[in-house]
C-alpha cells in the first residue's frame, strides 16, 4: 500500500466515508469528525506511518489537506 493509500485510508476508516468525501473533509465538518474522531484519525495516521504525533501537530491536524503538510515534517510525502 502507498503512502497516500494508507492516509486515504485512515480517514474513510475512522470516519466511514467514501475517497471522495475524505479529500475534502475538515474538523468537525462531519459529526464524525468531534473530538473523539479525532484521536481516532491520530491513532490511525500513528499506526499507518509507525509514527508519533508531537502534540502541537495534532492539535494543528484540521483538515485533509492539512495532514498532508503535517506528515511531511516526519519525511512522509502522501
Amino acid at each position: 500500500m502507498t503512502n497516500e493509500e494508507k492516509y486515504i485510508h485512515a480517514f474513510t476508516t475512522t470516519f466511514e466515508v467514501g475517497e471522495e468525501e475524505a479529500k475534502t473533509l475538515q474538523f468537525q465538518g462531519i459529526p464524525a469528525w468531534d473530538s473523539v474522531g479525532h484521536v481516532s484519525l491520530i491513532a490511525a495516521l500513528e499506526e499507518a506511518f509507525d509514527i508519533v504525533l508531537d502534540p502541537d501537530d495534532i492539535l494543528d491536524l484540521s483538515s485533509f489537506e492539512k495532514g498532508r503538510e503535517i506528515l511531511a515534517k516526519y519525511n512522509i510525502t502522501v
